[in-house]
């Protein structure tokens, strides 16, 4: 069920030995957010997911407040699992929405230009 005024997947998610890499794309705003709570909270509650959990921004052009809430969401849900969740490579916008609310303290954050 993808927006028509923007068609990149909200989410695609990547699972891989170690960790699984969750790729979150287009604009997270009130209509999109709740597909990326309940994708994330149906991953992070399987038995089988890794222990490590990216959230991977590299193709989020915008996020709002229903964006933010869906990563807060998914930070407390991967504790209640023994897991845990990190940010990769928030654009500009982004940055300053976790930044304002205070929330850029709650997640480990990695730039495009760090490796794990």
């Amino acid at each position: 069920m993808d927006d028509e005024q923007d068609p990149t997947p909200p989410v695609e998610v990547e699972k891989q030995e170690r960790h699984v890499i969750v790729h979150v794309g287009g604009e997270m705003d009130i209509d999109r957010a709740p597909l990326l709570q309940e994708a994330l909270r149906t991953l992070l509650t399987q038995p089988d997911c890794p222990a490590e959990v990216v959230l991977d921004l590299t193709e989020l052009t915008f996020c709002d407040s229903s964006g933010l809430n869906a990563f807060l969401q998914a930070r407390l849900a991967a504790q209640e699992n023994g897991r845990r969740l990190s940010l990769h490579a928030p654009n500009q916008q982004v940055a300053k929405l976790l930044a304002l609310t205070g929330a850029n303290q709650l997640f480990p954050i990695t730039t495009r230009d760090q490796t794990d």
